[in-house]
């Protein structure tokens, strides 16, 4: 199984780790965590960034030197530059994306942290995003990570996914119950 897994999920798992093993001993994993979230979000959100690293016919000279300009700009840790210029160097660059976020979730497992997803039908504000968190902590008796999204499909209530455990209180969800049992009787 581990051969079919492919570079996606075996290489991104390593280059992650050895990234959060850099930071660990140069003592910069807090900078490198919250420099590697800011790349996730410039790749989510700039469709030039995105295509610079997806699209291969670009020379690794021009991904060297806007990694380069964007490093300059944003003040990226120099370890961190480093190792976005070697995933270039050896033609890696287009999976940083699944590195990063990897690398991110790694950070977050050594913390001890579970994550959570939680999706609300009416938009939340921060205390109230604040005070789930600190429900699903005291509940679970671990640090939450916490992502939260904003879904008017739900028509009404919550649901809330930490690890294998999900809690659905959505009207969406109720409605859907009710047809099922409709369409059995």
């Amino acid at each position: 199984m581990s051969k079919n897994k492919g570079f996606s999920e075996t290489s991104a798992d390593r280059y992650s780790l050895a990234l959060y093993e850099l930071a660990t001993e140069a003592n910069t994993l807090n900078e490198i965590e919250n420099h590697s979230s800011s790349i996730i979000d410039l790749i989510s959100s700039s469709e030039d960034f995105k295509s610079l690293i997806k699209d291969p016919t670009n020379s690794k000279e021009d991904q060297l030197n806007a990694l380069n300009t964007i490093s300059e700009k944003y003040k990226l840790n120099e370890l961190f530059t480093k190792f976005l210029n070697f995933l270039v160097s050896r033609r890696r660059f287009f999976y940083v994306d699944k590195i990063l976020k990897s690398f991110v979730e790694t950070c977050s497992v050594k913390r001890g942290e579970l994550k959570a997803e939680l999706t609300s039908a009416k938009n939340l504000t921060e205390n109230e995003i604040n005070s789930i968190k600190e429900e699903l902590t005291k509940n679970f008796s671990s640090k939450i990570k916490l992502n939260y999204k904003h879904d008017t499909s739900l028509i009404g209530g919550l649901i809330v996914q930490v690890g294998s455990t999900m809690v659905d209180t959505s009207i969406k969800n109720k409605l859907q119950q009710i047809e099922n049992r409709m369409i059995e009787a």
